[in-house]
């Protein structure tokens, strides 16, 4: 088996770094035709850092046409490799460099705070946050770290502590105002799947079940629904992470479940062993039909476009917080179990599983890896694209020559491509796979072209020859709906599996903003890419060739029939 490892990146920055999946093509554009001097970094990434920045500025001095020096945002998220692989000093450099580079940019003094702020150089830490603040006064990141810096005994608030917190209804209704501003500023595709009026009625709405009795948990329900209606994957507040961790267990839905073709399961009874039962169905909550609760969820739930799987899929990893929050936090549960003649009210739960991680997928226990099933047959798991030029695409190309060179010499006639769980990345990642797959050549990007993914792109040397056969789930989102598109556009094998998260359409990138009064952070995309594919519509997924999907009885005892949907395909 061959596997690889890789750091798991994080969107986790200050509120003023852009991370860019691409640029809007423009052929006027000279710097199209520029190389990207982040890739000569990376290219040179074995020489020590002060090497690597010598090379920056000679090259700036020397050659300042040939090479691309103006994208300050790719430079920044270069430094930031560093930072996350715990290599701070490194970082600074970087981000020493941008400053120099880039004068005038209050995110690069923001970067280099928090390089010092790392490396226990408080001091220095908090001058550069503070000349940040001063060039961008709505950097209420850099806010933040002055006050850490200030007071670093100040008691931090609890996510519990958080949860009861109450601001003013003035302050909310302005957070929320600002909210929709900066969504409507920075989202380009903020209105292809809503109206602009929906879209204000929705805030109009929120504001107007806002009081002086409003808790910040309730609050950040409000503002889920807002960023919810704009439909992209992009969008969003973490992933509901942030409202579970503050919810408190008491009154959490006491009951795990999961909910397959509109049915919900109890998978585990929790401490309601004596009344109910593991796989009974419910059909309503606290007098609430399963239905009209289930729609009232998913309009908290982000997705891209009209497509569900990525909410069912999200609210069975969330159930139990979910529920709580819907339902307006009720101190006791009641349930109508099918079959039952009478409800059934719910003992409270001392402890819960979400995030609920039931995959089926027997993985590497890594990003890529490569099995072989028996002579003829092998599985290639792609479970992410995260391999920017910026920081570890040699380890996918490594990975892929790799791999692609052992099927050729083992004279693999069957490829299993699984790209489930894969929420996307690099298109560059995306566009290599593909060329070990295809036997034309072909055009990636259609629209949103980043520098490094135009063009015509060749088939590799060692492209599989052989039967093609991809699994995909809702999970799969971003450049991971390209890579899929193109598949099913150049026909290149059979797809198995649910729809897809995502298509040939992406709202891609990611500004990270804050809100004024509550602090609270979200993020928005902010630039477009679409891949060459003829006329689907954007709303939907990448539908499968063959629909299959786990019952209850697949569910609770993780069988992965996706899989092996695909292995019996290929032995008949």
């Amino acid at each position: 088996m061959v596997k690889i490892g890789t750091t798991v990146l994080l969107c986790i920055l200050s509120c003023t770094v852009f991370i860019n999946c691409g640029v809007k093509h423009n052929p006027s554009n000279p710097t199209m035709n520029k190389q990207n001097i982040v890739e000569v970094l990376r290219e040179n990434g074995h020489l020590p850092i002060e090497k690597q920045m010598s090379l920056y500025r000679k090259l700036k001095e020397t050659n300042p046409e040939g090479y691309n020096f103006e994208n300050e945002d790719q430079v920044t998220m270069y430094g930031y490799g560093f930072l996350w692989n715990d290599q701070p000093s490194e970082a600074l450099q970087v981000f020493q460099l941008i400053a120099e580079q880039f004068p005038e940019s209050s995110n690069a003094y923001d970067s280099l705070g928090e390089a010092y702020f790392h490396l226990g150089k408080k001091e220095e830490s908090l001058m550069n946050y503070q000349k940040s603040l001063a060039m961008n006064p709505d950097n209420y990141n850099a806010e933040d770290y002055i006050e850490r810096i200030k007071y670093p005994d100040k008691k931090q608030e609890t996510p519990s502590e958080l949860f009861t917190k109450v601001y003013s209804a003035q302050a909310y209704k302005e957070d929320l105002d600002d909210l929709s501003e900066k969504l409507i500023k920075t989202h380009l595709g903020i209105f292809k799947f809503t109206t602009e009026k929906d879209f204000r009625n929705t805030v109009e709405e929120k504001k107007a079940l806002i009081t002086d009795q409003t808790t910040y948990g309730t609050f950040r329900w409000h503002c889920n629904e807002i960023i919810a209606s704009v439909n992209c994957s992009h969008t969003g507040m973490g992933s509901f992470r942030p409202e579970d961790e503050m919810l408190p267990t008491s009154l959490r839905f006491p009951l795990q479940t999961v909910l397959i073709d509109g049915v919900l399961y109890v998978s585990d009874p929790l401490s309601n062993t004596q009344e109910v039962s593991e796989k009974d169905e419910i059909s309503s909550i606290n007098g609430t039909p399963l239905e009209e609760l289930i729609n009232q969820i998913y309009n908290h739930i982000p997705s891209q476009g009209l497509i569900e799987t990525t909410k069912r899929l999200h609210f069975n990893k969330w159930s139990t917080g979910l529920i709580s929050y819907a339902l307006g936090f009720p101190d006791k549960y009641t349930v109508e179990i099918v079959g039952k003649k009478d409800p059934i009210t719910l003992i409270e739960t001392q402890s819960h599983n979400d995030p609920v991680v039931n995959s089926p997928i027997d993985g590497c226990g890594e990003p890529l890896c490569l099995e072989i099933i028996d002579s003829e047959t092998a599985v290639l798991s792609i479970f992410s694209f995260v391999f920017y030029r910026w920081n570890n695409y040699n380890e996918f190309v490594e990975f892929i020559n790799k791999s692609f060179l052992e099927i050729k010499e083992k004279q693999i006639k069957n490829l299993i491509i699984d790209v489930r769980e894969n929420g996307g990345g690099a298109p560059e990642a995306s566009i290599y796979l593909l060329q070990h797959l295809v036997d034309s050549p072909f055009t990636y990007f259609s629209h949103g072209e980043p520098i490094n993914g135009g063009g015509i792109q060749l088939p590799k040397e060692n492209a599989f020859k052989g039967n093609q056969y991809y699994l995909i789930d809702g999970h799969g989102s971003s450049t991971t709906g390209h890579f899929m598109a193109m598949v099913r556009e150049m026909e290149l094998g059979i797809i198995i599996g649910e729809e897809l998260g995502s298509n040939q359409f992406c709202t891609a990138g990611q500004t990270i903003f804050k809100l004024k009064n509550t602090r609270t952070e979200f993020y928005s995309a902010n630039n477009e890419n679409r891949v060459s594919v003829g006329s689907v519509s954007d709303e939907r997924g990448i539908f499968p060739d063959h629909d299959v999907a786990q019952n209850i009885d697949d569910y609770l005892n993780k069988v992965d029939v996706v899989r092996d949907y695909a292995i019996k395909l290929i032995q008949q």
